[in-house]
């Protein structure tokens, strides 16, 4: 079988591209293993957000009676719950099925690996299949990594793939790892009626995210009776009866604790084993394939996109990094760069974040202005009873353009995009106070913490003297 490209996973990396080749009046073959969509499709994005909003909706059931509305009970049907999750996922499944025929994509359902620079084997149920393209993108996604410790292969130690089809809410649950898995799974869980407990070992959650949003979140975390706990050393599990006990070092020692379920969420590992990257000689460690611009391997033709490179492991860069490389296969773009990339927590309240935080502001000796708008003060937020958490902006000091975007409250993962294009474009506090933003709404709150990292807020109190250089809060 001769191809323009294959592209091996059919993941958002993967179909993206795919579908991006074709529309260059390429050739495509796509090799999956499994279903298409992924990882974000399948076992993780839309998944954990149809679980997410139900747990959404047992939260605003919860807070009813302060909108006038008094209801007397209600059960929570994780049946119909799963039903509902695998119904989305089923047709948005068969949606990227449509689209990859509808663009004369072949796809191919087996297990692919390289033979040589411009040829793969695929195997399938009933025999292997040789493809040779002129140019060949690998984009086989990631897995959840666990950790060596000793237990954790114990019945109800388990990842994100498995806990997303428990048909029961476990009564308990200890989640090892405060990263963005962990998070929203605690959310998810603790809405749903679980006693959640989450230990984190480094010294906060949410590595990587500004300082403040964090701290803040732990905060409401906290509050919501999620148990956080940080600098927390699991050294094992242990099967009592029909539960778990967790082993760990705390700040005060070793402590222990009984659950009825485990989920181990410390990230994910690429998958480049047995694709035959060793035998053809492309570069790769346990962290990843190495690339370069637009994802280009130290072999000629061969590109690598998404979660395999190591890289930022999330679905939107993934695709964008997929079209991109075979945009750059194809001969027809050099646009490499996707910064600033837009990361988002579905937590409770949402978190997300673009471009620089404070620390790395600091730590690179670039002089900035900060602004805050807490959601407390904005009028949507205030009807829709979303009014924790705030927007926090960060302009540099001489050009005043924003750098840097974080948002910790309701519709986080919307309001983010703004700040994106505002970094992407380079916007200055200027252009954000020459457009007009809708009222009521939660992008006031943007568009108020913009002006005050130079002293024009207007719907906010005065931390320093108004003008240039002043801020509120």
């Amino acid at each position: 079988m001769e191809k323009d490209i294959i592209i091996l996973g059919g993941g958002p990396g993967g179909y993206n591209a795919a579908i991006r080749a074709a529309q260059l009046g390429a050739k495509v073959a796509l090799v999956e293993m499994e279903k298409l969509g992924g990882t974000c499709l399948n076992k993780g994005c839309i998944p954990t957000k149809a679980l997410y909003r139900s747990a959404q909706l047992i939260r605003d059931i919860k807070a009813s009676s302060g909108f006038g509305i008094d209801v007397d009970r209600f059960s929570v049907n994780t049946k119909k719950m799963l039903e509902r999750k695998q119904d989305m996922v089923g047709r948005l499944t068969d949606g990227i099925r449509q689209l990859l025929k509808a663009n004369g994509v072949e796809v191919l359902n087996g297990w692919g690996r390289l033979v040589d620079r411009n040829t793969v084997e695929v195997t399938c149920k009933d025999e292997k299949i040789l493809i040779r393209g002129t140019g060949i993108l690998i984009a086989t996604g990631s897995s959840p990594a666990m950790l060596p410790i000793e237990g954790a292969g114990l019945p109800g130690v388990m990842t994100s793939d498995q806990l997303l089809n428990l048909e029961r809410v476990p009564e308990s649950v200890v989640i090892v790892g405060g990263g963005v898995i962990g998070i929203e799974f605690a959310g998810i869980l603790n809405q749903m009626g679980s006693r959640v407990t989450v230990l984190e070992y480094l010294p906060g959650i949410l590595n990587g995210f500004d300082g403040e949003i964090s701290k803040r979140l732990a905060m409401f975390l906290k509050k919501s009776g999620i148990a956080l706990e940080t600098g927390a050393k699991v050294t094992g599990f242990e099967k009592t009866g029909d539960r778990i006990r967790v082993n760990y070092e705390g700040k005060n020692g070793a402590v222990s604790a009984e659950v009825e379920n485990v989920l181990i969420s410390t990230g994910r590992r690429p998958n480049v084993k047995n694709i035959g990257l060793e035998e053809v000689g492309i570069e790769f460690d346990d962290r990843g394939i190495r690339t370069g611009e637009a994802g280009v391997t130290n072999l000629p033709g061969i590109y690598a996109a998404g979660d395999v490179t190591g890289g930022i492991m999330l679905a939107h860069v993934a695709a964008e990094e997929g079209k991109r490389a075979v945009e750059k296969l194809l001969g027809c773009s050099d646009q490499a760069s996707i910064e600033p990339v837009p990361a988002c927590v579905f937590s409770f309240p949402e978190t997300a974040s673009a471009g620089l935080t404070e620390e790395e502001a600091k730590s690179s000796g670039i002089p900035y202005n900060t602004g805050k708008f807490m959601f407390g003060a904005n009028g949507k937020a205030m009807t829709l009873g979303e009014e924790e958490g705030f927007i926090k902006v960060l302009t540099a000091a001489e050009s005043e353009e924003i750098i840097g975007v974080h948002i910790l409250g309701p519709h986080a993962g919307e309001l983010i995009e703004e700040g994106v294009l505002a970094i992407r474009n380079r916007l200055t506090v200027n252009s954000i106070a020459a457009t007009v933003h809708p009222h009521p709404s939660l992008s006031e709150a943007f568009y108020e913490a913009v002006l005050a990292s130079t002293g024009r807020a207007v719907h906010a109190a005065p931390k320093k003297s108004p003008g240039k250089g002043g801020w509120y809060e």
